[in-house]
């Protein structure tokens, strides 16, 4: 069947396992969430969706739970069936092996394992395939998954709450609350729904936050903390519960000329530095510290660095955002909401490493020269640098509007808090 002989029946059935895929958000990565509808004779006998990563596949939950033989029926997914042996074999076997007579999905899995092979394996065994089906709705449900697995890099969104003239705290710093209470809670969803969850040492050191999910039944991220000196305290709330939630500590990588004995590439690790380098005490320091954080639970991970500046217009030594993604992906972190502060999220849009922003404008003005902004940083020298936004949705949460954008391009400059 042609795609565009779909009947608004047979989309009602892929819409459903859209609505089934969602079921699945936040315990999945880094697989896709996908869902499935088995329908014969007009009538749905039985429906599934992927519900933990490890765990079976959409279509093979949905066939098991079949109130009927499926043989000669249709499946429906939103995702193209898999086709490779990874924690689980393959969906295509399933299907073939179930006597499904017509199989409908929504995405083209990008991932090469998969990538339009399933259709050329289920066709050679007799199967109907009309692939492409609702395919934009389909894809929006995993533009993280398949940013990631084209990338190997996180996809990251930048969420932000200020007021109608743009402050995020008031001048004494004071912050809670600035958003209603309807969309702190779409936050800690959103935290549920990400792999990862990132802030600066600044956002640490002023609010001492957990960045844990409050929901029930919500997974907390992993805390991804944007450290370069390894200032973050050991008393801290992030410290303290790092052996109970994953927690990486990210900080500027060791360069030889840091302990003396000349320039050149090094190792991301305390343990490469030479046996009988002379270190100076600030190193000594960072060494000892690392120490510390990892007994206490933390992953330390030493990053490449980059020239950048800090909010003064100071050059320094940053984080290099696109390298910290590579790492971070090698990691399994596929997504990550990135919650601040100012510097680290001008260093990540500038780099071009933020793929959405979410921004809750609440109907408040604090006013207030020193009071701060969501986006800090060195900023661009003309408006034709800007980094660029698309909006795509705007809805009212609670008392506050919601804007989501889609980032078109990054910036030049780096800086990072």
């Amino acid at each position: 069947m042609e795609k565009d002989r779909i009947t608004e029946t047979q989309k009602g059935y892929i819409r459903r396992a859209i609505e089934l895929a969602l079921k699945g958000r936040g315990f999945t990565d880094p697989n896709p969430v996908v869902g499935a509808v088995v329908v014969k004779n007009g009538r749905v006998i039985g429906e599934g969706y992927h519900e933990r990563y490890g765990q079976l596949h959409a279509e093979r939950n949905a066939l098991k739970s079949c109130t009927e033989d499926p043989a000669g029926a249709d499946i429906y997914v939103s995702l193209e069936p898999c086709c490779h042996h990874g924690k689980t074999p393959p969906c295509t076997d399933a299907i073939i092996e179930r006597g499904i007579k017509r199989v409908f999905f929504g995405s083209y899995d990008p991932n090469p394992k998969v990538a339009g092979k399933s259709e050329g394996i289920l066709r050679a065994a007799g199967v109907e395939v009309t692939g492409g089906v609702l395919r934009e709705e389909c894809d929006r449900i995993n533009e993280g998954f398949f940013h990631y697995i084209t990338t190997g890099t996180p996809f990251v969104t930048f969420k932000y709450a200020m007021t109608a003239d743009g402050k995020i705290a008031t001048v004494s710093g004071k912050s809670k609350w600035i958003s209603s209470e309807p969309a702190r809670e779409e936050v800690h969803m959103m935290r549920h729904e990400n792999a990862g969850i990132m802030v600066g040492i600044g956002t640490v050191l002023a609010d001492d936050p957990m960045l844990n999910c409050r929901i029930e039944g919500g997974k907390d991220p992993v805390r991804i903390i944007c450290d370069s000196d390894l200032r973050i305290p050991m008393d801290s709330q992030i410290v303290r519960t790092a052996k109970e939630v994953p927690t990486i500590i990210a900080t500027l990588e060791v360069l030889p000329e840091d302990i003396g004995i000349g320039k050149g590439p090094m190792c991301r690790s305390e343990a490469s530095v030479g046996q009988g380098a002379a270190i100076d005490t600030g190193m000594d320091r960072r060494f000892a510290k690392a120490k510390e954080l990892k007994e206490a639970g933390c992953d330390v991970l030493y990053v490449p660095s980059k020239t950048g500046t800090d909010n003064e217009g100071n050059e320094k030594r940053v984080i290099d955002p696109a390298e910290l993604m590579k790492l971070l992906g090698e990691k399994k972190i596929s997504s990550i909401l990135l919650e601040g502060g100012g510097t680290l999220a001008w260093s990540c849009l500038e780099a071009g490493a933020v793929r959405k922003v979410i921004a809750y404008i609440a109907p408040k003005v604090f006013g207030g020269a020193g009071a701060k902004n969501p986006v800090t940083g060195a900023g661009v020298d003309a408006p034709d640098e800007a980094v660029r936004l698309e909006i795509k949705k705007v809805a009212k949460v609670g008392d506050d509007i919601k804007i989501i954008y889609n980032v078109e391009n990054g910036a030049g400059k780096c800086s990072q808090e």
